[in-house]
Parts: C-alpha cells; structure tokens; sequence
C-alpha cells in the first residue's frame, strides 16, 4: 500500500521536475529515515525547484532559506524581540521551524551560521533566550552547495559535513530531458501546481515499516567491512589508494549504510536487504565521509572514485572479527 503511495509521489514529482529520478529518491530515503541531505551541483539543475514540489506533494510546511555572507544564528533559529505594549520580551521563531528546510547555498554563510544550523539538525532543538525548543517532525535539512563558486563561500568543515546523512552529486541532464525541460519552462502557462499524496502519519507508519526490515547479519558484516576499509585501507589490498585517504569514515557511515539500505529495499517491495541495496547508496552515504590529502587532489582523484574500489575490493563474504 505505502509502496504504492510512494509511487504515486514520485509520479506526482515529475509533473513539475524532469530528469532527476535519483535525487527524488535520495531525498524521499532521507525522509523516511530521519537523515539531512546535501545536495551538489551547478545551478539550474532544479535543486530548489525539487525539494520545493517534494515538500509540497508531501504536505509538509516548507521554508527555504537563502544563505548569504551577511545572515545571522537569529535569523535562522530566531530571537528574543521587545513588545513595547506588553513591556516584556516575546519569542519570535525562525524560519527553522519547519518541516522542510531548504538551506540554499550553505557554503555562503560564515562558520556561526552553519554551526547553527548543524546544531538543529543534530539536537532537533533550538534554544532563544532561556528557553528550548522542540522542532517540528519530521524535520529535514535539504543543503544545497554550489561546486563551482569559489569566491565568498566557507566550506562547511569535515566534521559537520559528516552530520549529512547523504552528499548527492547531481548531474546535468540528458538531451531528452533538458528538451523537455526547454519546452515546459519556456511555456509561459506551464502549471507547477501538484496534489498532496502523503500525510505526517502515513510517514511516521512509513519510518515503522522500514524500521522493521531485516537485514541479515553478513549484510551487517559487509557494512563494517566497507567502513573499515577506509580507515585501514592496506589491509583490504588497497594499497595504491592508501595513500590518498587521510582520514576514513565516522561510524555514523556504518549507521546510515544500514538505514539507508533498509529504505531502499522497502521502496523496491521487499521486507529485507540484499547486498545490492548496499551498493546502490553506498557512495551517496560514504563519499562525503573519506577526507583525501593534497596527494589525491593533484592526482585528480575524487572519493566517488574510492567508493567505486571499495564496491569492487571489498568482498561480501568475508568473515569479520568484531571487537
């Protein structure tokens, strides 16, 4: 029943945005998981377009914050404000107080801004003033970042980059898409209107069935196989790319790998995990996570390129001494 309803989100989606299958369903696997996503990738790819019609579909309150060099923690989370007629300080709540946060361009704003942002994403909490406050559920941060502008961004740091469930690469589309996607935009009565197909509780049920698939323990045993061979590289046979890695991954890595996959077979009808369900979004949950050295770069080598090794080197059945 859920599996259907998802299908009909999904089919609802491309009303209004072509081409972009795969980040339609890393942002859905994000939502039903608790998992922020990051998304990559040069403008007008339909990032802000998506996540927008996404939200929508969903029936969830949607906000979208432009991050810019000037913004400030008060304007994301929000502040205390003088009521002159009270003669006494009141709340006023930001624009994190939302389902859907679209956190436009993030690498725009200075460290206290991302830290704040970071801070929500990981508590599901604000504090203003004295008082803390619980965020809506669900709550998702959707980032976007631009790959090409250099001047007047701050990179998100590694460590807080790690608070991203998944980092999608988004590509540009194919000809036939970006045909249609001429033809409907230069449309000047083209309708992005879209009907609501989930409810909170049927994404909360949706949280309980995936929470409820099995994976078997080899499975279990290939996800910790995966993230150790970041970290000790060497010893999986690795040893052209040992030396391009200079950290491996968090064990939120490992954490992520097992919701994610428990997503993926649950939107493709199953109750259990298959090992290629793994591989399908391991380099969305592990690439973001394998911090290279200035060897790798002068190399041209990227992490997606490491990720694509592992899924080769890394042997499913191989037995694993947990300690």
């Amino acid at each position: 029943m859920h599996q259907e309803k998802i299908a009909d989100v999904i089919q609802e989606v491309k009303k209004v945005v072509v081409g972009q299958d795969r980040m339609v369903n890393r942002l859905l696997i994000g939502l039903f998981t608790n998992g922020h996503i990051l998304l990559e990738g040069v403008p007008g790819l339909a990032k802000t377009l998506t996540v927008n019609t996404l939200a929508k579909v969903l029936h969830l309150d949607f906000n979208r914050i432009q991050f810019t060099p000037d913004l400030l923690p008060a304007d994301l989370i929000g502040t205390m404000i003088y009521n002159q007629q009270a003669a006494s300080f009141e709340v006023k709540k930001g624009p994190i107080f939302s389902n859907v946060i679209l956190a436009d361009e993030v690498n725009r704003s200075p460290a206290k801004v991302q830290s704040a942002l970071l801070e929500a994403m990981q508590e599901k909490q604000v504090t203003i003033g004295d008082t803390t406050y619980k965020l809506d559920r669900p709550f998702l941060v959707l980032a976007t970042q631009n790959p090409v502008d250099q001047e007047g961004t701050y990179p998100l740091p590694e460590a807080q980059v790690d608070r991203f469930m998944m980092k999608v690469h988004i590509d540009y589309p194919s000809k036939a898409d970006e045909m249609e996607v001429m033809r409907r935009m230069a449309n000047m009565s083209f309708s992005s209107e879209v009907n609501a197909i989930l409810s909170k509780e049927e994404i909360f049920d949706i949280r309980n069935q995936i929470n409820a698939v099995k994976i078997a323990e080899p499975l279990e045993h290939y996800i910790i196989e995966l993230v150790f061979a970041t970290r000790f590289p060497e010893q999986y046979g690795l040893k052209e790319e040992a030396k391009y890695i200079q950290f491996g991954v968090s064990p939120r890595a490992s954490i992520n790998l097992n919701l994610a996959s428990k997503a993926v077979a649950f939107m493709d009808g199953r109750d259990y995990v298959l090992p290629e369900d793994i591989k399908e979004i391991a380099e969305d949950v592990l690439n973001h996570r394998i911090i290279l050295n200035y060897e790798a770069e002068a190399d041209g080598i990227n992490t997606r390129d490491l990720v694509k090794i592992l899924m080769e080197k890394v042997p499913i059945n191989k037995s694993v001494t947990l300690k």
